[in-house]
C-alpha cells in the first residue's frame, strides 16, 4: 500500500511537469532567440498560444515572407510589417511571388530601414517580368546596412551618389540597371564593400559596367554570354586595388575587360571566355598566386 502511494505521488508529479508550460516561462531575450530559428509563419501562429505570446513574435529580429509557400499576400506582409515593433532587424527575407498585388518597395523598405536592419534579402518575380523601381531616395544615407541581396523583377535606378556605409557584402542577380551613372553611384556609395557578386544576361541595359571600387576583396561576375552573340558591344572597368578573389565565367562578344588596378590578388578563375581580348585579362593578372583560365573554344592563341 505504501508503495504504491509513492509510486502514485511520482506519477503525479511528474505529470504536473509534463503539464507546465516551461518555455513560456523563459527569460523574452532567450525566448527571442529561440525564435529567430523558427520559420516566420509558425512564429507568427504562436500568438494564439496564450496572452503571453500574443505579441512575442512582434520583437523577433530575424523575419522571412514568401509569399507562394508562406500563401502570404502582398497585403499580408504589409499589415505584419507594421505590426512588428522590434527597434531593429537582424534580417529580413522578401520572397514576393504572387502578381496580384504590386509590391510597394517603398513602403517595405522605409520600415526595413526604420527598423535599422542589416541584412535585407528581396526577391520579386513578376509574371509579365515587369520591372519595379527600387527606391533610391531612401538609399541617400544608411549606416546599418551590411549585406544586400537583390535579385530578379528589379530596376535599380540611382541619379545620385547613395550611401551605404557599413554594406559590407552585396549580390545583384539579374536586376536591371537604368544608366551606366546608376551602377557608379551604388558602387562608390559602398567605402566599406567587401563582396560584390553580380549576376547578368548580356549587356542590354548598361554598355560599359564599371566597378571602381577600393575596399573589395572578392568579386564574383556570371554572365549569361550567349545574348551577347548577335550583337555584342560593351564591356567591364575594374579597379579593385585590394582585390584578392576574382571568378569572372561567361563573357561572350564583348568589346573590353579592362582590370586595371589588382595588385593584392591571390586567386583569380576565368572560366568559358571567347571572342574577346583575353590577352588584356591575363596581363592584369600577374600578381595571382593560383589562377584557373578555361576559355570556351580550343585552340586559343593566349600571349602572356
Amino acid at each position: 500500500m505504501e508503495q504504491n502511494r509513492k509510486i502514485d505521488g511520482e506519477s503525479s508529479r511528474t505529470e504536473d511537469v509534463m503539464n507546465k508550460d516551461i518555455i513560456s516561462e523563459l527569460p523574452e531575450a532567450l525566448l527571442l532567440h529561440i525564435l529567430s530559428y523558427v520559420p516566420t509563419k509558425d512564429i507568427i501562429a504562436t500568438s494564439v498560444l496564450s496572452k503571453r505570446w500574443r505579441s512575442v513574435w512582434k520583437m523577433v529580429s530575424k523575419l522571412s515572407f514568401d509569399t507562394d509557400i508562406d500563401h502570404f499576400s502582398t497585403e499580408d506582409v504589409y499589415r505584419l510589417l507594421i505590426l512588428h515593433k522590434a527597434p531593429f532587424l537582424e534580417s529580413l527575407y522578401l520572397y514576393i511571388h504572387n502578381t496580384s498585388a504590386r509590391l510597394n518597395i517603398g513602403f517595405v523598405i522605409g520600415i526595413a530601414f526604420s527598423r535599422h536592419v542589416r541584412e535585407l534579402v528581396m526577391v520579386l518575380f513578376h509574371e509579365d517580368q515587369t520591372r519595379v523601381r527600387f527606391p533610391s531616395v531612401l538609399c541617400s544615407y544608411n549606416n546599418t546596412l551590411e549585406v544586400l541581396n537583390l535579385s530578379q523583377d528589379l530596376l535599380l535606378d540611382f541619379p545620385s551618389r547613395v550611401c551605404f556605409s557599413a554594406l559590407r557584402e552585396l549580390h545583384l542577380c539579374l536586376v536591371i540597371f537604368k544608366d551606366e551613372a546608376s551602377v557608379c553611384n551604388l558602387l562608390s556609395g559602398c567605402p566599406r564593400l567587401q563582396d560584390l557578386v553580380v549576376v547578368r544576361i548580356g549587356n542590354s541595359d548598361v554598355g560599359t559596367y564599371t566597378i571602381d571600387v577600393p575596399s573589395l576583396q572578392r568579386l564574383t561576375l556570371q554572365v549569361d554570354g550567349s545574348h551577347n552573340r548577335s550583337g555584342g558591344g560593351g564591356g567591364y572597368v575594374i579597379n579593385t586595388p585590394s582585390l584578392k578573389y576574382l571568378n569572372m565565367e561567361c563573357l561572350y562578344c564583348i568589346d573590353f575587360c579592362l582590370i586595371e588596378n589588382a595588385p593584392e590578388l591571390v586567386e583569380a578563375k576565368i572560366n568559358h571566355v571567347s571572342d574577346i581580348d583575353n590577352e588584356n585579362i591575363l596581363a592584369s593578372l600577374t600578381s595571382a598566386k593560383r589562377l584557373s583560365f578555361l576559355p570556351l573554344y580550343l585552340p586559343l592563341e593566349v600571349k602572356f
